[in-house]
């Protein structure tokens, strides 16, 4: 077997884990990123073409400067590679007055001095008329928001990575995480690498490596739709901009529009997911009842001018923390993680990664990390 040293070793190569091996091979850190399979594949939770980007993000107001650090990064990397990351087309967080999605977004602008605008059920039923709104239903517009390109942004981050001087083993399982002292090592069928620092950026995995974490993957298919006419314009991106929108009963729809490459992406909070997977195990099959059904009746009820019946699904994963926020920091003095994004991590992965990389090599975190804390539980 291999044995190599280097300063930081970064496992799992998704979202977060490609993110902090590009920021640690931006400082000159000699690093290693371990990743069990292709760079960007679909077997985690960070494929699928798009995500959702948001700046006045409801979860926390301390999530709004980390998509803003995402932001920056992202343009600058964009400037290098000539290619676009982040596409802001503005985004819809819709519901009644006092709905997660209006009020997390109106507390976290205020809070991080991000621009939004109030619409009211008149003016969102206006300029919206895809929506077929409740009574009382109301919108933040986030102009700064839209989508970010999944796939392309994670190789980008290895390329980048690569390009400063990283050294990467994709299609290489981690077995073990080995804390000695004066080091940790991570051992893997092929090479153990020995490190001052491991970051753990594992995903569904993350509990597996790294036990006694209270998160719990789960299976999230995604799907995309088509207008009923296909020659309308309603659903194209910049009509039919990214959303997040809360109903009355607890559940709500989320997604975006059509663009070259993608149809229109719409999933379901509330759904009947299963929880508490093996992501090892995951049934990777797309069951019409199951999977489709509760989606297809709301698109059905909400969304009227989209056929319900969905052009395409492929399986995936979310991994839930107990309070939805995610875990990023220190866990042992050589240990450093990051997960439980609970369904909300990609728009900030690049900001992440700064963190992690600021972490994993001792410098004062620029943001705040207080509330992610992993010690917290």
């Amino acid at each position: 077997m291999e044995t190599l040293r280097t300063d930081v070793v970064v496992v799992g190569l998704g979202a977060f884990g490609s993110a902090a091996l590009w920021r640690l091979a931006r400082r000159g850190v000699r690093v290693v990123g371990i990743e069990r399979q292709a760079i960007g594949h679909p077997f985690g939770s960070s494929h699928g073409s798009t995500r959702l980007f948001r700046v006045a993000c409801m979860e926390h107001p301390g999530l709004t400067r980390i998509a803003q650090e995402s932001l920056r990064l992202w343009t600058e990397l964009g400037e290098q590679t000539g290619e676009v990351y982040v596409r802001q087309t503005g985004s819809l967080n819709v519901g009644g007055p006092d709905s997660r999605p209006v009020a997390g977004a109106r507390r976290a602008a205020a809070e991080a001095g991000a621009r939004t605008t109030e619409l009211s059920h008149d003016e969102l039923s206006q300029r919206f008329p895809q929506y077929r709104l409740s009574a009382d239903d109301v919108a933040v517009w986030d102009p700064g928001a839209g989508i970010c390109y999944a796939e392309p942004t994670v190789r980008a981050h290895v390329a980048e990575a690569l390009r400063l001087g990283a050294t990467v083993y994709p299609h290489t399982k981690v077995t073990a995480i080995d804390p000695q002292p004066g080091e940790v090592r991570v051992r893997t069928p092929t090479v153990e690498v020995r490190a001052q620092q491991v970051v753990v950026c594992a995903g569904a995995w993350l509990g597996k490596l790294v036990p006694g974490l209270p998160l719990s993957p789960r299976r999230t298919p995604l799907f995309w739709f088509q207008p009923k006419d296909p020659a309308s314009e309603a659903f194209r991106l910049e009509n039919f901009p990214s959303f997040i929108w809360a109903f009355r009963d607890g559940r709500g729809l989320w997604g975006h529009g059509a663009d070259e490459g993608f149809g229109v992406k719409v999933g379901m909070d509330g759904a009947a997911d299963e929880r508490d997977v093996d992501p090892d195990e995951l049934d990777r099959y797309i069951h019409p009842r199951k999977d489709i059904a509760e989606l297809s009746a709301a698109i059905a009820e909400h969304l009227p001018d989209l056929d319900p019946e969905p052009v395409k699904v492929i399986p995936c994963m979310v991994t839930d923390s107990p309070d939805g926020q995610f875990l990023v920091g220190r866990r042992e003095d050589r240990l450093v993680i990051a997960g439980g994004d609970s369904g909300h991590g990609f728009k900030h992965c690049a900001g992440v990664g700064e963190l992690l990389a600021q972490i994993a090599t001792k410098e004062t975190p620029s943001l705040d990390v207080s509330f992610v804390d992993p010690l917290r539980y």
